[in-house]
């Protein structure tokens, strides 16, 4: 094997931790006070990317289906080691809208095979995060495998490749489940295979000026239908001083009393 060439998906969303409020239509995201990061089950598919490249040699492609402003995340890709990006967006995109993940996977397939296509070279892997962390959907990569005729295993915790075979690692109860493939072959990278590395300044300055490479695309519709989000009850803890020192005793006593420990 010459060198693999290898394909990672990635989205941007809202940064962990963040506050979301909904449109008051409660069919998107408010994204106006909102910093955005790209999925952590992603970030982690591009580090084993890019130790698979340092460990067999070839290059990487980042891709991201989103706005726009997604072009932050592939650069950040690119400021650790990716040598290509490519943005697939419209209007709609650009708008506040999003694809529900039928249409995410068609659009995804179409740019993996015009990227082949052009290369006139297959991808030898591809990698998806194992869910996006806004919508959780567990679908894209799933859906994009079987569109490209790809044998693809999810929850992958440790990915090796010789002699043509990938070999993943997934846990379960009992220990670890092992998957054996045969090249091409696409993986769902769960977080905590690895520990993402950070951009070097000239990692910064190099992303800067390379090229992220936007095409246009027309939106086909999924097979999903919009209904609305809900935002989860927000659980409330409050913090009761019992006293301190002797004096709290009591009260103590009382509170095990009421958990029916005393």
């Amino acid at each position: 094997m010459s060198g693999l060439r290898i394909l990672v998906c990635v989205k941007r969303v809202p940064a962990p931790g963040a506050q979301i409020t909904l449109t008051p239509d409660a069919r998107a995201v408010d994204a106006r006070n909102l910093a955005f990061t790209t999925s952590p089950h992603e970030e982690c598919a591009v580090e084993a990317a890019l130790q698979l490249v340092e460990a067999h040699g070839g290059d990487i492609t980042v891709l991201t289906v989103g706005p726009p402003e997604a072009e932050e995340q592939l650069r950040f890709s690119v400021s650790v080691g990716v040598q290509h990006a490519v943005l697939l967006t419209n209007d709609e995109l650009a708008a506040g809208g999003d694809l529900d993940p039928q249409a995410t996977a068609r659009t995804i397939t179409r740019g993996v095979r015009t990227l082949e296509t052009e290369a006139a070279r297959p991808f030898d892997v591809l990698l998806f995060g194992n869910e996006s962390a806004d919508s959780g959907g567990f679908q894209v990569g799933v859906r994009v495998a079987r569109m490209l005729g790809l044998p693809i295993v999810n929850g992958i915790k440790g990915i090796a490749i010789a002699d043509g075979v990938l070999t993943a690692r997934r846990e379960g109860d009992a220990g670890f489940e092992v998957y054996r493939m045969p090249l091409p072959a696409a993986v769902g990278v769960k977080e905590g295979i690895n520990l993402p590395r950070y951009p070097t300044l000239p990692g910064r300055l190099r992303s800067k000026k390379a090229e992220v490479r936007s095409w246009p695309f027309v939106t086909e519709p999924g097979g999903l239908t919009m209904v609305r989000f809900a935002t989860p009850t927000v659980e409330l803890t409050e913090t009761v001083v019992l006293g301190a020192g002797a004096g709290a005793a009591g009260a103590v006593v009382d509170l095990l009393v009421e958990l029916g420990i005393a």
